[in-house]
């Protein structure tokens, strides 16, 4: 027994990388929402809106800005919400279950908007039973896999697991490209959602919670000084979702949550149109916008990972703070960037821009654990998650602008603006304290 608790203590078991990479993978099926301006682009034509679609995609029919924008912005308020409903399905019934079901609703939503061929079809496929979908899906790896790592690791390992769903446009846009242009727009939802049902029934088998009894290892050579400076920025109580709804901490999280969402959001589901605009005089770029969707869907899975190593280190306040001043200028910079059609600096912009989205969904979720503990994190990212459903606004706030005035350039400077009032925001969120609340309820502190 004694070895037994040395080797739980000392070394993260091999199934928790397990856990990990699986959840990766399931998200890489959950993402495909980061692509969706490549079927936005195919759908477009502000011009002949309504008007029937010929050939290959025939029984479609062509939208303006604002209609494509919708079945995205309603994919993500509903994925919102049903983050809560699957943070209580893992809580309760294990990551197995949340992760099968959503990724089965999502794939059937694909293939329903595939087979009805119209609007219609895209709002209640994609954009509602694929927010299902992905909502219960998502909520079931990341809480499943901090599980069995300790503090000093939540940043990177939730970066991790995340990763997946910010990098699925690495390959679903180009993916989706190549069979929008040799199947359709049907047939490339078809054939996507049988792809996806096919791999997250998979690899959701692979997920587990710890053992009872498991006590996620320390930092290898973390000193006593080190070790009480961690505990003072983890919370020694695990809330329940009653109790954090009672701080003003959880509001500030959701509102976090909606300023590093929104500004990402708008720029996913305009990327395509944006290289359109920018890469005028490169035919190539112009014919392959996917291109730029596949750069942001890196990035912002490295973002993921990079910001939540870095926030393991400087803290999360600090790393939000960062990522979201940078972020800023280059929104503000941006119109003038498209306007001199300066690709490099357009990936430049639009990559950081991406970076600080995904950051900041590597940031909540250990946000979540540091101030109300692992034990009921899938209900309480659940709520907090509502944030990054709200952050819908901008997406479809910058259609009706670009519908009004024919750009961006507003869009950008609003959302730059709520970008630096979150930063002013995080400056003064601080971990709620238990005994603060004057509990006595066993493990006050």
């Amino acid at each position: 027994m004694a070895a037994e608790s040395a080797v739980s203590i000392n070394k993260v078991p091999g199934k928790a990388w397990v856990v990990t990479f699986a959840g990766m993978t399931i998200n890489l099926c959950l993402g495909i929402l980061y692509a969706w301006s490549v079927w936005a682009k195919a759908l477009i034509d502000v011009k002949n809106a309504g008007q029937p679609m010929s050939g290959i995609n025939e029984g479609w029919t062509y939208l303006t800005n604002a209609e494509a924008a919708t079945p995205f912005s309603l994919c993500v308020i509903i994925f919102a919400l049903f983050m809560i409903p699957g943070g209580r399905i893992q809580d309760k019934f294990g990551p197995k279950v949340g992760a099968t079901v959503g990724g089965l609703c999502l794939a059937a939503g694909c293939i329903l908007a595939g087979l009805m061929r119209s609007y219609s079809g895209l709002i209640l496929g994609f954009g509602i039973l694929g927010g299902i979908g992905m909502g219960i899906g998502y909520a079931a790896p990341t809480p499943a896999a901090l599980k069995w790592f300790g503090p000093h690791r939540r940043g990177l390992i939730a970066g991790l697991v995340v990763g997946g769903y910010g990098g699925a446009a690495l390959y679903i846009a180009p993916l989706a490209q190549k069979l929008i242009d040799s199947y359709g727009v049907s047939g490339s939802f078809i054939g996507l959602g049988v792809f996806f049902a096919v791999v997250v029934v998979i690899a959701g088998q692979l997920l587990a919670w710890p053992p009872a009894g498991y006590v996620p290892p320390a930092a290898a050579a973390q000193t006593a000084a080190g070790a009480a400076a961690t505990a003072k920025k983890q919370t020694a109580h695990n809330w329940s979702a009653g109790e954090m709804t009672k701080t003003w901490q959880f509001y500030a999280l959701v509102i976090l949550f909606i300023g590093s969402t929104q500004s990402g959001l708008m720029i996913i589901a305009n990327a395509a149109g944006i290289l359109a605009k920018a890469a005028k005089g490169v035919p190539f770029l112009v014919a392959n916008a996917w291109i730029l969707v596949s750069f942001g869907g890196a990035i912002n899975a490295l973002g993921r990972v990079g910001t939540g190593m870095y926030s393991d280190k400087i803290g999360r306040a600090n790393a939000y703070t960062l990522n979201c001043i940078i972020s800023a200028v280059c929104l503000l910079a941006m119109p003038s960037i498209i306007a001199s059609q300066n690709v490099v600096l357009l990936f430049l912009a639009v990559g950081i821009a991406y970076w600080q989205y995904g950051g900041g969904l590597a940031l909540l979720p250990a946000f979540t654990a540091d101030f109300f503990g692992a034990k009921n994190l899938g209900f309480n990212y659940g709520l907090v998650f509502l944030g990054w459903g709200l952050g819908f606004f901008m997406a479809r706030l910058a259609g009706t602008i670009k519908d009004m005035t024919g750009s961006l350039d507003y869009a950008f400077y609003v959302s730059a603006a709520v970008l630096i009032v979150a930063v002013a925001l995080v400056r003064i969120t601080k971990r709620p304290s238990w005994a603060a609340i004057g509990s006595s309820e066993v493990g006050v502190r």
